[in-house]
Order: C-alpha cells, then structure tokens, then sequence
C-alpha cells in the first residue's frame, strides 16, 4: 500500500506516524505467526483511568504489557498502536497531549514502529474509529505487512471489529469494562497479554494457552 492509499483509509484529520517496512518472511498469510502486531491503548496496554488521559504522568501499564512487547520484538515482529482518541473531537485533549501520552508509554516500553490515532466521535462517521477498520489498514500500509499478516489486540469488540473488517486477527483482553456479550462474541479471548501474544506465536496451540 503506498502513501496514498494509506491517506485514502483515514479521514483527512487523522493522523498516523513512523511506519517501517518489514522484511517479508517465508510463512506469511493465515494461520501464521503474523508479522505485526498492534495494540489498543487505553484499557490494553495502559489503564484506562482517568479516561481521556492527556496527562503522562497519570500513565499506568496493563499487566504483563512490557513482557508481551518485549517477546514479539524478540521475535522481529512489529508493533504498534491503534487508538480511538475521542477526546480530541469532544474538546477535552489536544493532539499534543495525545502525543505526550504516547511519548511517556514509549517511555516505559520502548519505541513502537507505528501508531495511529483516530481523533473523532462516533457521529462523524469517520472511516478510521474503530470498529471501522481505517487504522488497522493504515498501520499495515505503513509497514508494508498485508492486513491478513496482522494481529490487534484490544479490550473491546470494537477493537476485534475493525480486525476483522480489515481482514486482520483479533484478540480480545478483557476488563472490568470489557461486556459479556462481547467476550462471548469474540473468537479468542486471553486473560492478560502476554497470553495473548503467546497464542499468536504458536497458532496451532493457541487453544490450549486462552480463555477459550
């Protein structure tokens, strides 16, 4: 996907950065070990709490988070982040602050090779708020990885909705947030994340390292 296409896939005040080509493996496509690997934030990698953080200081990890990013970079995979960010369209955060959130997670668990942020309300109608999928395929595009060499990882339906809308795998992680309906919805649900990525790096025994 070139530049283009990844603008086309996200409304004009979107915003993506970074994004480096990964290298193309030898077993690629479904039912592979993907090749990136891309996180919601809040509720996923870092508490929710307060919501519509601006703040870095107010940065907490999820459990397990650092572990699980440090295993998929051991492995070469990439990782990145793809976050609904409605507190911009509401008036309550700047893109700046956005962005020093992200700097303080960078802090804590290393430098990410993407990350996408969607700015709107759900009465937009945006093409990229999850569960459209927008900014899972502007990630891929952006590292060069087919959608169906993707993984997202979230604590809501809508995170598995824009994965599955964008032809990518999903895993849901869920919290005190997380409904019912949705757990019983998703297809693979881990109780922490590094479970979650354990499942993704041996597919085959995926079943027997989630929920169900």
């Amino acid at each position: 996907m070139n530049a283009t296409a990844v603008a086309s896939v996200l409304a004009p005040d979107a915003w993506l950065y970074r994004g480096r080509p990964q290298p193309e493996p030898a077993d690629s496509g479904p039912g592979a070990v993907p090749r990136a690997v891309l996180f919601d934030r809040d509720g996923t990698l870092t508490e929710d709490d307060p919501p519509y953080n601006g703040d870095p200081a107010n940065v907490r990890l999820r459990p397990t988070a650092r572990e699980a990013v440090d295993v998929l970079r051991a492995r070469g995979i990439a990782v990145g982040v793809v976050s609904n960010q409605s507190g911009v369209g509401r008036g309550l955060l700047t893109r700046s602050q956005v962005e020093a959130v992200a700097g303080r997670i960078e802090e804590l668990l290393g430098r990410f090779d993407v990350w996408v942020f969607c700015p709107h309300v759900p009465d937009d109608g945006c093409t990229c708020r999850k569960p459209a999928p927008g900014m899972v395929l502007a990630a891929a595009g952006a590292l060069g990885v087919a959608p169906s060499d993707v993984a997202v990882i979230g604590d809501i339906g809508a995170d598995l909705g824009a994965a599955a809308a964008a032809g990518a795998t999903g895993i849901l992680v869920p919290t005190t947030v997380t409904r019912p309906e949705e757990v019983a919805a998703a297809g693979t649900v881990a109780p922490d994340l590094l479970t979650a990525v354990s499942a993704l790096l041996s597919p085959r025994k995926a079943a027997g390292q989630v929920v169900r």
